[in-house]
């Protein structure tokens, strides 16, 4: 095994109803001018983004809401966050969505107090040294971001999507209830269900030797996916099957199942170049 750090701050917040406490914590953490991030009219729909800001308004927490993050979260969106954020005092951010949502609000996170420009990060050019706290409330178990300290975005110039990372960029706390994600199609379950599977493999296939504890947890995630998901394409009410595949997303990218063993992201960056066209 090789020598390692792991930090992981989180708070995870896990539950049925939890999104109702979003104003308990953005407070408990600080917030007191939040921007609200999230994607297109799903969560306005189910009344989700509803619950959230009803929370918010009951702790006196203000916010300003942000909407239209696309799948692979657009550049040009962030720039607009930043703006905004700048314009209205923000000093919290909230993402209310799955990876794409969660990416933006860091991508924003990080921009807001830098002098340059946010791609920088993106780019390999700098590195951050300060950004706006972050929080999520989860819809879709895939990505991980919830818990890690990475985001990928999209540069709509070029057609390039970068990834960067900074653990000032772990979220403050993630609200995790698995009802949120029941009224996802099969397909985005599935979707989801193979991110979740291709992180375990990327720390999994190594080339570190005596890594007993991580590949049995690599494997329990893994084992996890193999029994659940076909229970929840059979059955998307299943709060259980929802249960333990949400927390599988989280375990397999918060870097518990990697310590101590070389990694590579190869097949996501493969996998950047043909989204990002």
């Amino acid at each position: 095994m090789n020598n390692f750090q792991f930090y992981s701050p989180t708070e995870f917040v896990f539950g049925k109803e939890s999104e109702k406490l979003a104003g308990h914590y953005v407070k408990k953490h600080g917030g007191t001018n939040v921007l609200l991030h999230y994607g297109g009219g799903s969560a306005i729909r189910s009344g989700l983004l509803s619950r959230v800001k009803e929370s918010l308004t009951a702790e006196g927490i203000a916010f300003t809401e942000l909407g239209g993050v696309q799948p692979n979260p657009r550049d040009t969106l962030v720039y607009e966050g930043i703006d905004l954020c700048r314009e209205k005092g923000i000093d919290f951010i909230l993402a209310v969505g799955g990876g794409s949502v969660i990416d933006s609000s860091k991508a924003i996170a990080m921009g807001v107090p830098y002098d340059g420009d946010f791609w920088d990060f993106y780019s390999g050019k700098n590195k951050p040294k300060a950004a706006l706290p972050v929080a999520t409330v989860l819809t879709i178990a895939a990505a991980g971001s919830e818990g890690s300290g990475d985001s990928v975005i999209t540069k709509e110039e070029g057609g390039l999507k970068r990834g960067a990372g900074s653990d000032l960029i772990r979220p403050k706390f993630s609200i995790m209830n698995p009802e949120l994600t029941c009224t996802l199609p099969p397909y985005q379950t599935a979707c989801g269900a193979t991110d979740i599977m291709a992180h375990v493999f990327e720390r999994y296939f190594t080339n570190t030797t005596e890594v007993e504890i991580t590949d049995r947890l690599c494997e329990a995630v893994l084992l996890t996916m193999v029994k659940e998901t076909p229970r929840v394409i059979a059955d998307p009410a299943n709060y259980e099957a929802r249960a333990n595949i949400m927390w599988a997303g989280t375990v397999a990218h918060t870097n518990i199942v990697c310590v101590g063993r070389e990694q590579g992201c190869n097949s996501h960056g493969i996998e950047h170049e043909l989204s990002a066209l």
